[in-house]
């Protein structure tokens, strides 16, 4: 069985923890029969900035996919070792949901070795223990931009992302892990920050809903996390504003970065070397993909 689960884009400016965008890059997990645990991983493609110390640490009985395997299947009550198979696409510890793939992934995998279905709030449930914030996980399983809420349970929406535009995701050589990313951000915020980004929330989705694509650049302005994450990555306003001189609708950090995304219409590819060059600039390595919204989600191929 091969199961694919898409990368994802998380917040999209001011929709902090709320809103995620399935994308059209993937990890992909190959799940065979076997009489122990046995780990194979491996890169395709361009990975950016993927080396083979990373390797080593996936490829390990503590990999997220089969913690996240064990522990569904703990709760389905039966445990089948499997050989694993990671074939990875996405870049590590960038902002782009690689180990939210890992999760959903190693949740099917169980799901369909059991032979078991499991209810979106128990997947949920299941996925909480290692991944509290639903903007990445809601995407790579069901795909589409996923608008999500969270008050002791979950409320999503998931809405069809404009065909036409393409997501330019710049790639630094700076691994940034989530946790050292969100002990930057301040414990309180002033209401009129707030309410600031209340304000553009709500206009990034009905600018979206509608194609008023001309409002995308005030709707992803913030004022909650992108002003004290920029402080890790050099040159953050810059890569922004290159961002927009070469056309680009809208630039925002994705998930919590170090990788910077940017919406197009056009001259993507002029959008991705500028941003790329002011990274370069200052002696950092980087890279440009891109992509396209996925609307599927995490799919199982049955051989």
């Amino acid at each position: 069985m091969k199961i694919l689960v898409p990368a994802s884009t998380s917040n999209l400016g001011p929709a902090f923890d709320a809103v995620g965008l399935a994308l059209n890059l993937y990890n992909e997990f190959i799940v065979e029969p076997s009489k122990d645990y046995q780990i194979k991983v491996k890169k395709e493609g361009d990975v950016v900035f993927l080396s083979e110390k990373d390797i080593e640490k996936l490829q390990n009985l503590d990999n997220l996919f089969l913690k996240a395997y064990k522990t569904t299947c703990a709760y389905l009550g039966k445990e089948v070792p499997i050989k694993l198979t990671e074939i990875i696409r996405i870049p590590i510890g960038r902002g782009l949901g690689s180990s939210a793939t890992a999760i959903v992934g190693g949740i099917l995998a169980a799901q369909k070795v059991l032979n078991k279905k499991l209810s979106l709030d128990e997947f949920l449930d299941i996925s909480f223990k290692f991944e509290s914030h639903p903007d990445n996980v809601l995407p790579a399983y069901l795909g589409g931009l996923i608008v999500a809420a969270t008050d002791n349970e979950i409320s999503y929406i998931k809405l069809n992302f404009p065909e036409d535009l393409k997501i330019v995701v710049v790639v630094p050589e700076i691994y940034l892990s989530t946790e050292d990313s969100r002990k930057v951000l301040p414990k309180q915020v002033p209401l009129k920050d707030a309410v600031f980004n209340i304000q553009h929330t709500a206009l990034l989705i009905a600018a979206l809903k509608e194609r008023k694509y001309h409002l995308l650049k005030e709707a992803v302005k913030d004022k909650i996390h992108q002003p004290y994450r920029s402080k890790l990555i050099p040159s953050f306003w810059d890569i922004i504003k290159v961002a927009y001189d070469e056309g680009a609708l809208a630039a925002f950090l994705s998930g919590a970065g170090s990788c910077m995304a940017a919406i197009c219409l056009e001259n993507e590819d002029k959008v991705g070397k500028a941003m790329c060059e002011v990274f370069e600039s200052d002696g950092i390595q980087a890279k440009y993909l891109i992509l396209k919204a996925d609307l599927d989600g995490a799919r199982v191929i049955e051989k």
